[in-house]
């Protein structure tokens, strides 16, 4: 909308200070002030359907009832507005709304300093000192519960029909509940779909995990359209594969890499005699353990367990933790070296748990588990923000997956539609 020269002009012909314009009390607050009155008047008019002071209102049942002070809080600092009011308060304005206390887009702000792990003390004491305003810690939770119906919104969408690799993966909360502390994993789903971008497709609290638990949080995403998951990589998930097969009894179910290889290193030490040197101790152990799940075939995988197996007998968990598992550990060889990659190399689930974790860690504990969910939702929004490419090497997996399983797969062409 243009504005007038001779209006502005107007405005500043007794111009003389930057805090005449900027200032607490300067033209730009007393403007914005002007104009959502004023456009709060014409609400009200429309609203009741005649003007103020118009003869034509009188009797009308509903009139107009004076006016009510409210603070509206921004990066401008604070402004006071006056609402109008009618009788029977049926008013709705549109432009503030009747419970707005922040300026539209403001409560992004909160949000966002939450999701980073800032306390609502933090985030009242950051307001005050970058835009000089008085939020009370009552106010800042009231932006930050009404993201739990988010939550559940987020929770329930309808999901695609089918993810070709899902990761399942946990973190771990204190949650307290009478006045007792109780830690709580809380299960992420994450996804890749066709086109090769991740998706997170949900959170599941649970204190404790089984083939019961997994079969509700599965017959979920199958409620929610997923019809088809070609692999799911596990992180040894107690009761997941029986669950896998009552569900989707065509998915493969591929331990992960990753969190075998810590497993193992977690049983090699770190104190040593002093003519050994721990760090050269444990890369000798990473070198082996990559000889086995980068071995060309499971043949030779399983030779490479071997020679673990021997060189490391003084420390017997390090390749027991490979050989009680080797039958969901070797599925991933039946692929070629792009879709192992994206099996095994679980980049993006173990950094999506690294950063909720770390969060986690600031916050500390939560009052209850919508706390919980809350705070990770919003830190998971914020990580997708950066989920802008597929995927490495998934057009040449996406290709493979359509030669193995030709019947399960949509053509590529609607893929790329």
């Amino acid at each position: 909308m243009a504005i007038d020269d001779r209006l502005i002009d107007e405005l500043l012909k007794d111009y003389k200070r930057p805090e005449e314009i900027i200032g607490a009390n300067g033209l730009l607050k007393q403007l914005t002030k002007a104009v959502l009155e004023r456009v709060l008047e014409g609400e009200m008019t429309e609203h009741l359907g005649y003007e103020r002071h118009d003869s034509s209102g009188r009797h009308q049942g509903n009139p107009r009832n004076g006016k009510s002070r409210k603070t509206l809080r921004g990066e401008f600092g604070e402004l006071e507005i006056e609402t109008p009011r009618d009788r029977h308060a049926t008013f709705e304005p549109k432009i503030v709304g009747k419970r707005q206390t922040f300026w539209t887009g403001f409560d992004d702000k909160i949000l966002s300093m939450y999701a980073r792990g800032m306390t609502t003390r933090e985030i009242q004491r950051h307001l005050k000192e970058i835009f000089g305003i008085e939020v009370s810690p009552a106010s800042i939770s009231n932006v930050t519960e009404s993201v739990i119906e988010d939550v559940r919104e987020w929770q329930n969408r309808p999901l695609d029909q089918v993810y070709p690799i899902v990761y399942l993966d946990a973190v771990m909360v204190k949650v307290r509940n009478q006045g007792h502390i109780h830690n709580k994993a809380v299960y992420v789903v994450l996804g890749v779909k066709l086109e090769g971008r991740k998706e997170v497709l949900g959170l599941w609290m649970a204190q404790t995990e089984g083939e019961k638990f997994w079969l509700q949080v599965l017959t979920e995403l199958k409620s929610r359209g997923v019809k088809d998951i070609f692999i799911a990589c596990v992180d040894g998930l107690k009761g997941f594969t029986e669950a896998v097969e009552a569900v989707y009894p065509s998915t493969l179910v591929q331990l992960c890499i990753v969190h075998l290889v810590r497993t193992s290193l977690n049983y090699v030490p770190w104190k040593l005699r002093k003519d050994q040197v721990p760090w050269k101790l444990r890369k000798s152990a990473v070198a082996d353990l990559q000889a086995i799940y980068r071995a060309p075939t499971a043949v030779e995988a399983e030779h490479a367990l071997v020679e673990l197996e021997a060189k490391w007998k003084a420390y017997p968990r390090v390749s027991q933790v490979w050989r009680r598992n080797w039958t969901q550990v070797t599925p991933f060889f039946n692929f070629p070296s792009e879709i192992r990659r994206a099996v095994y190399t679980t980049n993006s689930v173990v950094s999506l748990s690294r950063s909720l974790s770390k969060i986690i860690k600031i916050h500390g504990g939560f009052t209850n588990d919508d706390a919980a969910l809350k705070l990770l939702f919003l830190a998971l929004r914020e990580s997708a923000k950066k989920w802008t490419m597929p995927v490495q090497h998934w057009h040449d997996a996406l290709s493979h997956f359509a030669v193995v399983w030709p019947e399960r797969m949509p053509a590529i062409e609607e893929v790329a539609s």
